[in-house]
């Protein structure tokens, strides 16, 4: 009789409407449990625990429906970029307005170009309700620098708030403020606020896709707050696009590339309103040439748009991208332009839309004046000649910041402006890209050693690059650190580093998945996909589930 038993339930398992039915109770039974700890263990109480758990169970629900949706998409890129844009929608709502770096700046100036402003007038303002937005959320919320204060209740009792960790802020000597305090500022209609003027900001292209978004919103009389998630939700439209062109393009090595496409500090920065959502997609794109078995004319052509985008971006930096094409096995060169001529069209078409849009952003400023540096005692002619008359002390800045910011692959979980620490995703998330490097060590690779020795090369002088770049124009001069590093800089090294150490794996490991080629692919899609869920979450009970302050111990 058991065994009769036993049978009939591996048989009822079997079918793939009673697995997707278990599944989707345990999530919902995991929303239930998460809303028990966020009453038991924040005593969160600003909404009823029934009307609390129906919401986050239905959100379950829904993106576990749509994942089934996504077993219709036959293609493993098209899945991926599908997911992606589901994670990344978490992202876009888990983060409070402006939370992102330079977010502000950049929603304001597609603003402006949503009105039509392709210029750059200090003089300019913007409608009442941005400016409103403005002031409920002014930068980042939790301030760079961590505040702790000690005070009293309303009944008299000691009380004691740090901002680490949590979305907190205290303007001068006013009340501790949560995120759900700048919600309500926003919406108070009868608040005076100041008039906001055009940021220190000076592009355009980079702009076009969130200003179209902005624009269509604003038509559909949409407020301020509305015109922003749809600026984010076409920033993360477009980072899917650029990552379904990377995905398409990789042969090899596509569970790393997935991972750090769905990493929670990517998707972050993705589903927001900086410019780093073309950025990185572009970047991916970029190093995804590195990953396949034969480059061609189409090839040629998509890598130098790529590479023009992301100097447009970040110039001067971004010509290290000129050493890919150089380092490629030569047996998959096989396209009628010479190594060098790719390099030298790339470094000329970098330099002519560099110099352009440096051009058109000095011909069309007005009203700006003259503007101090962003870092009081830096100075970028003075710093350059101590970094080459002092080049071993510099060495030692270097390595001394990475050793204080544990070589930024321990600060994955960081977001916001440097102060939003998860140490659950900063653990994780190295660990979760080992993995994606393992999963594609079943691919034999055909790494030979010049190229696999020229991309880690390329990694470390990229990272060294962003960090002289910042010690340049940032730093005080002879400092010994360097100021304004995130790990979101080194994303592009990262994806490099985990590519070539999947490359190595490949010659001294033996695969256990075997059969299947895009089996190791699908596998890495479901867990980075389950662990940006994860982050999304985290994200949202950071800034709008954890207490408004900590009673002292």
């Amino acid at each position: 009789m058991m065994q009769k038993t036993a049978a009939f339930a591996r048989q009822q398992l079997a079918r793939p409407a009673v697995r997707w039915g278990l599944g989707l109770a345990a999530l919902l039974c995991c929303g239930a449990g998460l809303v028990y700890y966020w009453r038991v263990f924040y005593y969160f109480d600003r909404l009823s625990p029934s009307l609390l758990t129906c919401l986050v169970c239905g959100l379950f629900a829904v993106l576990w429906l749509a994942m089934l949706g996504l077993r219709r998409l036959h293609s493993l890129d098209s899945r991926a970029a599908a997911c992606i844009l589901l994670c990344g929608a978490l992202f876009c709502f888990a983060n409070p307005p402006l939370q992102t770096p330079d977010e502000l700046s950049h929603f304001l100036r597609s603003w402006s170009i949503s009105e039509g402003h392709f210029d750059f007038d200090a003089a300019r303002t913007y409608p009442e309700d941005v400016a409103r937005l403005v002031d409920a959320f002014p930068g980042a919320w939790v301030s760079a620098h961590t505040s702790q204060t000690a005070g009293a209740d309303e009944d008299g009792n000691p009380t004691v708030y740090s901002s680490q960790g949590y979305g907190l802020k205290q303007r001068g000597d006013g009340p501790v403020e949560s995120v759900a305090d700048g919600f309500a500022a926003y919406f108070d209609k009868t608040r005076d606020v100041q008039p906001v003027g055009e940021p220190l900001f000076f592009m355009i292209l980079p702009m076009l896709p969130q200003a179209l978004a902005i624009f269509a919103a604003r038509t559909l009389g949409g407020s301020a707050l509305c015109c922003l998630y749809a600026a984010r939700l076409a920033n993360l439209a477009g980072y899917a696009f650029w990552c379904w062109l990377a995905l398409k393009n990789c042969r090899r090595y596509k569970p790393v590339f997935l991972a750090m496409m769905l990493l929670p500090l990517s998707l972050f920065m993705a589903a927001s309103c900086s410019y780093d959502a073309m950025l990185l997609g572009c970047y991916y794109l970029v190093a995804s040439f590195y990953c396949k078995d034969e480059i061609t004319d189409r090839d040629v052509g998509l890598f130098l748009l790529a590479f023009a985008l992301v100097n447009v971006a970040k110039p001067y930096i971004n010509l290290l991208w000129l050493a890919l094409p150089l380092i490629l096995p030569r047996s998959a060169w096989k396209t009628r332009w010479k190594k060098w001529q790719v390099a030298l069209a790339g470094l000329a078409l970098a330099l002519a839309v560099t110099r352009f849009f440096e051009w058109y952003g000095v011909v069309f400023r007005y009203n700006y004046g003259d503007f101090g540096r962003v870092s009081q005692g830096a100075d970028q002619l003075p710093q350059l000649l101590f970094v080459l008359k002092n080049p071993l002390r510099y060495l030692a800045v270097m390595l001394g910041t990475l050793y204080e910011n544990n070589f930024f692959i321990g600060q994955l979980g960081v977001f916001g402006a440097l102060d939003m620490p998860i140490p659950l995703l900063n653990l994780a998330s190295p660990a979760v890209l080992v993995f994606a490097a393992a999963l594609s060590a079943h691919e034999r690779s055909s790494l030979r050693p010049v190229p696999a020795i020229g991309l880690g090369a390329l990694s470390l002088v990229y990272m060294a690059g962003a960090m002289t770049a910042l010690y340049i124009t940032w730093t005080p001069v002879g400092m010994v650190r360097i100021i304004g590093l995130q790990a979101r800089y080194f994303l592009p090294s990262f994806l490099m580093l985990f590519v070539l150490a999947a490359a190595l794996l490949s010659h001294v490991v033996e695969p256990r998945l075997k059969g299947d080629e895009a089996c190791p692919a699908r596998l890495a899609l479901a867990l980075c996909t389950a662990f940006a869920v994860v982050g999304a979450v985290l994200l949202a009970q950071h800034y709008f589930i954890g207490p408004v302050y900590q009673l002292p111990a």
